[in-house]
């Protein structure tokens, strides 16, 4: 588990255990070592452990037990794992279109005050992360999670879950370092909030709009850096 120097990010601690799981060096029902350890092992803050964790818990790789620790659930037959892993970022823009722009009409109609005070403060993590790349996606990553939680439907937020968490493969985090920069950072940023303030007033129409413009300018960012 010996790491570069690269700052390494949830997603990015997330993507490596899973190749842990997948190539057999963690098995179905294996304990995990305790967060104190892999935070020691990846050279990163515990809560940045636990935030992995918890992606992985939301893709169903592993369960996490209070008190007891965090366990691989992860079984190589389950068909429903290929097309995550063999997912590319812009295949999870096209799934992403299909669904995040609906997901913020049902966020206006079933969010709560608590919802978007929770999105208001990632929104401000984010706006502080101009210049650091892996805290934005890693606070962009639970913004895009909290909105779906806003809609109360379990179906979607497993979905989301699914689509997530492939923002851990190695494409994708090949990608987030050639596309995010100060300038598409802070167009993200006027982005989500843009979209937080039609949440708060209540206009769903308002609020898909600007998020097929937000997954637009991502998925224009992506097309121009795959053909680099």
């Amino acid at each position: 588990m010996k790491q570069g120097k690269r700052k390494l990010g949830a997603s990015d601690i997330a993507g490596m255990i899973r190749r842990e799981i997948s190539n057999g060096n963690l098995q179905l029902h294996d304990r995990l070592p305790p967060e104190r350890t892999l935070a020691e092992a990846y050279v990163v803050a515990r809560g940045t452990i636990r935030e992995a964790l918890t992606q992985l818990m939301d893709s169903g790789w592993v369960t996490i037990r209070p008190g007891s620790g965090t366990y691989v659930t992860y079984q190589e037959e389950f068909s429903e794992a290929t097309p995550i892993q063999s997912a590319n970022p812009l295949e999870l823009m096209d799934a992403r279109f299909a669904l995040e722009p609906h997901i913020c009409r049902l966020a206006v109609l079933h969010g709560r005050r608590a919802d978007f005070d929770l999105l208001d403060s990632l929104c401000s993590k984010m706006e502080q992360s101009r210049n650091d790349p892996v805290s934005f996606a890693d606070a962009d990553t639970e913004f895009h999670r909290a909105l779906a939680n806003c809609t109360r439907n379990t179906l979607l937020i497993w979905i989301i879950g699914q689509i997530t968490s492939v923002r851990s493969q190695d494409d994708w985090t090949r990608m987030r370092q050639i596309t995010l920069n100060p300038s598409i950072i802070t167009q993200y940023n006027g982005q989500h909030r843009q979209i937080l303030n039609a949440l708060r007033t209540r206009e769903p129409e308002r609020a898909a709009k600007i998020m097929k413009e937000h997954l637009e300018t991502a998925r224009l960012s992506l097309t121009r850096a795959a053909e680099t």
